[in-house]
């Protein structure tokens, strides 16, 4: 079992910065490779970004490319998602997931989930 909390959520205005954080609780963190996720209401869950367990690699949604970068410190069991020149359509509720799968886009592959932290960013 791993259990996942986000935080770092807030209002900022378009062009703005956010830094979400996610911390893993219970099994090896650095087993797991971990996966963010953003739902905007009346959307499906979007993939955002993923990095391997060892941090090594990562892969990002089209959207975010360029502009959001995922990282992890698995001494301190915890990752990141670092968003630059935020958009008004990237508001959501923001997930951290957990899989053993590796470089993962599809939210039905991902055992564990946070509850989510709702970015909102205001033109």
């Amino acid at each position: 079992q791993v259990h996942l909390v986000e935080s770092g959520g807030g209002l900022v205005q378009a062009g703005g910065s956010l830094r979400l954080s996610c911390a893993a609780s219970g099994r090896t963190f650095s087993d797991y490779a971990m996966g963010w996720f953003r739902q905007a209401p009346g959307k499906e869950r979007e993939f955002v970004a993923v990095i391997t367990g060892s941090g090594g690699n990562t892969y990002y949604g089209d959207s975010v490319k360029g502009r959001f970068t995922i990282s992890r410190d698995n001494a301190k069991s915890t990752g990141y998602l670092n968003m630059n020149s935020l958009k008004p359509d990237d508001t959501a509720v923001y997930y951290c997931a957990a899989t053993l799968l590796g470089m993962i886009t599809a939210t039905e592959k991902y055992d564990y989930w946070g509850q989510g932290t709702q970015v909102t960013v205001s033109s």
